[in-house]
């Protein structure tokens, strides 16, 4: 079983629905939904994908998994007849750069130089192993800080922010449009994955959001769409309810270490209560959200955990 299906299985076992059994993508929908100006969001299983139409070709944000690879395309030729000229990962993770060896073969693929790393090198998350991926995957353009892309009468930058759910999360900002495409630095009411093995940080993330808010890219101040990388289509309110969130809640983790709780006995004592009806029904539940973020706090490996699911490792969220 590939690596991509693998993961689909322990997410859809995280959340508890009868796709833990398998997943048939035949019946997999992608969904297109009109965000503002020439931005699209298009959902399926996976992270949410950006896209930017005009005149001079497409824009991908993210790719999804390889099995989708063709209903995304036949989604964009519902949109447009024109060419995909870029893809764009906003890191590394399988669900978000699954489909890149099929888009590679479309338009040219960008990302931070960390992505192309680890996407070449392969490594390890909380979901288990991510072996080397081909070279067809591998994006072929690389930046440090960020990126500019001039299309479509849309200055499309992509600024990274570090260490935040990985250390290669980049945000995509379409100023003309007045949208920003977050990747999962931005999980709209669900508790985040922080990947601490590579290289995220729950004080990076909040640091990130803090940042992304003092940029605002909508037309006016506070009037952005924000296409998150999981969960629906958001505003800047959603994204301060989420900053709010990531400070309480580590907040209150961290005080229960000082105290000298233990991990288990935090999970006992039930420190993220407040949080859980609204924040607890994604594919990470409270406890899950308790351990990542102690692993976080203290910037701990977490390695592989199977929580129960046996022979479901996966390659990371």
């Amino acid at each position: 079983m590939h690596n991509w299906m693998k993961l689909t299985l322990v997410l859809a076992a995280l959340a508890g629905t009868a796709a833990a059994q398998q997943v048939d993508w035949d019946k997999v929908e992608i969904k297109v939904q009109k965000v503002a100006g020439s931005v699209y969001m298009l959902t399926g299983r996976g992270g949410n994908i950006g896209v930017s139409v005009g005149a001079d070709g497409i824009v991908v944000v993210d790719t999804q998994f390889a099995p989708l690879a063709a209903k995304i395309q036949a989604a964009l030729k519902g949109i447009t007849d024109k060419p995909v000229r870029f893809i764009l990962n906003t890191h590394w993770h399988g669900d978000h750069t699954g489909g890149n060896a099929d888009f590679s073969k479309l338009g040219t693929l960008v990302a931070h130089e960390n992505v192309r790393t680890r996407l070449e090198s392969g490594g390890q998350t909380r979901f288990g192993k991510t072996p080397p991926q081909p070279p067809a995957a591998l994006p072929i353009i690389t930046f440090n800080d960020q990126l500019v892309v001039h299309l479509n009468n849309e200055d499309i930058r992509a600024i990274h922010f570090p260490n935040s759910h990985t250390d290669g999360d980049i945000a995509v900002g379409f100023k003309g449009s007045g949208v920003l495409h977050m990747g999962d630095l931005f999980f709209n009411g669900l508790f985040p994955f922080i990947d601490v093995d590579s290289g995220g940080s729950v004080k990076g993330l909040i640091a990130s959001i803090e940042r992304v808010l003092s940029l605002d890219p909508g037309p006016a101040p506070g009037e952005a769409r924000i296409i998150p990388g999981h969960g629906p289509l958001a505003t800047r309110a959603d994204l301060v309810a989420y900053l709010e969130m990531l400070r309480g809640t580590s907040g209150a983790v961290e005080a229960a270490r000082k105290k000298g709780r233990t991990l288990e006995q935090m999970k006992q004592e039930k420190v993220l209560a407040a949080w859980e009806e609204k924040w607890g029904k994604g594919f990470l539940k409270t406890d899950d959200f308790t351990e990542i973020l102690y692993n976080a706090l203290m910037q701990k490996p977490t390695g592989y955990h199977n929580h129960g699911h046996a022979n479901e490792k996966a390659g990371g969220k």
